[in-house]
């Protein structure tokens, strides 16, 4: 199979599985019903058309069925007159009419047998409707049944298409929703950091840096100053001194003592 070949049998492939996929056997059935009925009523037309033909023929042979009798009187008065070439030209006549008859005649039973076989097929078609139609109805209602049931089914283990676009929406939602709430952490965390510039203000960070230095100096200096007026600050001075004296004593003694434990240590080793 070439290239073309298969490619145009894959075309046709693809086309077939759609239509089948587009189709509705609701409306096949019923549109073949259609046609069925259109085809009988066109039977039906043609019986028609096909009678008025052979009642004209009928018509026809009754007006020469007359003109035969009318030839026959015209013979016997022509006869009765001595005048047998008037007689002769009406037997003349009267043949020839006959002739037309018996043709007439031939069409006319042609007409009836074809009449007739249009009559069978078209009472057989029409059987052939009625059958059709109870079994067109019970296929629509085991299709429409089956296809209640596939779509509940469908609904039922989300298999359909439809089932399908829910659960794709749900899954777009889950990672919205997800990488908001990320979004979110993450703004509030750089908020604490201090890492986003205040909008309404036109200080930077280094600004509101040296703020808070400056601010914090002079809560301490207004402090430092309570305490001098409140008579706190000499004595908390002194406190300070002697604390600071004791632990230097202590670091002292601590360190003599400690000189001492590394000489004798040194003399065990000597020995």
């Amino acid at each position: 199979m070439g290239v073309l070949s298969r490619l145009s049998y894959v075309v046709r492939s693809k086309i077939n599985a759609a239509l089948n996929r587009a189709e509705d056997p609701s409306e096949t059935l019923d549109y073949s019903y259609e046609q069925m009925r259109d085809e009988l009523q066109e039977v039906k037309q043609g019986i028609a058309d096909l009678t008025t033909q052979k009642k004209r023929l009928e018509m026809q042979k009754r007006r020469l069925e007359e003109n035969v009798e009318k030839h026959n009187e015209q013979a016997r008065e022509a006869v009765r007159q001595d005048r047998e070439d008037l007689a002769k030209r009406a037997l003349e006549k009267k043949k020839t009419k006959m002739n037309q008859i018996e043709e007439l005649e031939g069409q006319i039973a042609s007409l009836q047998n074809t009449q007739d076989n249009l009559v069978e097929k078209k009472d057989e078609l029409q059987n052939r409707i009625e059958e059709f139609k109870t079994k067109k109805e019970s296929m629509k209602a085991r299709y429409e049944a089956a296809e209640a049931q596939s779509r509940v089914s469908e609904a039922m283990t989300g298999a359909g298409d439809e089932m399908a676009d829910v659960g794709r929406a749900i899954e777009r939602a889950e990672e919205r929703t997800h990488d908001m709430e990320a979004r979110a952490e993450a703004m509030d965390e750089l908020q604490d950091t201090g890492a986003f510039e205040d909008a309404l203000s036109d200080k930077d960070a280094l600004d509101r840096e040296l703020e808070e230095v400056r601010t914090s100096g002079e809560v301490d200096a207004e402090l430092e100053t309570l305490k001098t007026e409140m008579g706190k600050g000499s004595a908390d001075s002194g406190g300070e001194s002697d604390v600071e004296a004791e632990v230097e004593t202590e670091s002292s003694g601590t360190d003599e003592d400690i000189e001492a434990e590394l000489e004798e240590l040194r003399d065990d080793e000597g020995e």
